[in-house]
């Protein structure tokens, strides 16, 4: 099962996090299926910045503003009178949280504890599909894929505050939302790749910077395994997610969105995929011995047996696959091809399952 074009035609959605680079996307993907998008977040962080590459201020409606800030974010959505919600909004960085653990407790848990306020006292909305992470699991490091039952947890303040988010869609969930109509889900995928990210601590990005500028990267981690996927595979899920909630709203509960167990792989597998794409000399990599800086999963895998048995859904690119696109999608960009030929002949490949 794939995003339905006809479903999101004429559809009002709000994107919360428009403006980071799963929210770029996504809300390219939306408008180009005639979806009437408003996307809620701060100005964009990064530069270049996939959000302005797009052009999508000028062709979604945005509200900029920090989602702590209940009234301001209170407005928007009863503005944008959205039938979907899809809030990705986030402080997104294991050690950013280490850096600045209050903040993050605030957005990742104060900022999704507004949404879900402000949808309590909103009719519009019918269906709200709320993001988190595959880092809300208590990870003791056993190697087996994560399941949707297993208990949540999470030594470091992002992975913790990630997990509180989810308890608290829960709580809403059966205190206000089951009896309201409204039906909310999270969504726990990981890591990502994809053209167009230039946020700080990003793997592929990070090599591809170093090596154009035919600088060696130094990578500190490189037999951690993370359940690496190309972007468009999670934000389908979401999509996908969305479209059954809106037909069954009793699906309304957590979903993993990743590839088959046996498709994540160590940081080492990731960006030795990378340097054999980018197939020149100036690829140098220099793999560290020991983790440098605060704790991290070593092993971090998930199970998406629900997605597939509930939702239909499968997620389609392969790691090679994946990170071939996305090291394309930079060359590709370097050569002067704009970000909306790469964005969206990623997206019409990627709907017609060509790999």
């Amino acid at each position: 099962m794939r995003p339905d074009r006809n479903f999101w035609r004429g559809k009002k959605v709000l994107v919360t996090g428009h403006t980071g680079f799963k929210g770029a996307w996504l809300c390219f993907w939306l408008h180009s299926m005639g979806a009437h998008v408003t996307g809620v977040a701060l100005q964009p962080e990064s530069e270049p910045s996939l959000f302005k590459l797009l052009g999508l201020e000028n062709i979604i409606s945005s509200a900029f503003l920090d989602i702590r800030n209940h009234s301001e974010l209170t407005q928007a959505i009863e503005a944008s009178e959205a039938e979907v919600v899809l809030h990705l909004a986030a402080q997104a960085l294991v050690r950013e949280g280490y850096n600045n653990p209050l903040s993050t407790f605030e957005t990742n848990f104060g900022g999704t504890a507004n949404v879900l306020e402000v949808l309590r006292r909103n009719n519009a909305a019918r269906v709200a599909v709320i993001v988190t992470t595959d880092k809300v699991y208590k990870n003791l490091e056993k190697h087996a894929p994560f399941v949707e039952t297993d208990e949540l947890g999470g030594c470091d303040p992002y992975s913790a505050s990630k997990a509180a988010a989810e308890l608290l869609v829960e709580s809403y969930r059966e205190s206000y939302f089951r009896n309201q109509g409204l039906a909310v889900a999270t969504a726990r995928a990981g890591n990502v790749v994809g053209g167009g990210d230039w946020s700080p601590e990003r793997l592929i990005p990070d090599c591809i910077k170093a090596w154009s500028a035919g600088q060696s990267v130094e990578i500190r981690m490189p037999d951690a395994v993370r359940p690496w996927q190309h972007v468009l595979d999670p934000l389908a899920g979401y999509l996908v997610l969305a479209q059954n909630l809106w037909e069954d709203p009793s699906l309304a509960s957590s979903y993993n969105f990743g590839p088959d167990a046996e498709g994540s792989a160590s940081v080492r597998e990731a960006v030795t995929l990378a340097r054999a794409k980018w197939g020149n000399g100036d690829a140098h990599v220099k793999f560290g011995t020991e983790m440098k800086g605060p704790k991290e999963s070593e092993i971090l895998r998930l199970n998406n047996a629900r997605a597939r048995a509930v939702l239909g859904f499968d997620p389609l690119w392969p790691l090679g696959i994946a990170i071939a696109r996305t090291v394309d999608w930079y060359e590709n960009a370097k050569n002067g091809k704009s970000a909306s030929l790469l964005c969206a002949n990623d997206i019409d490949a990627y709907e017609r399952r060509a790999l």
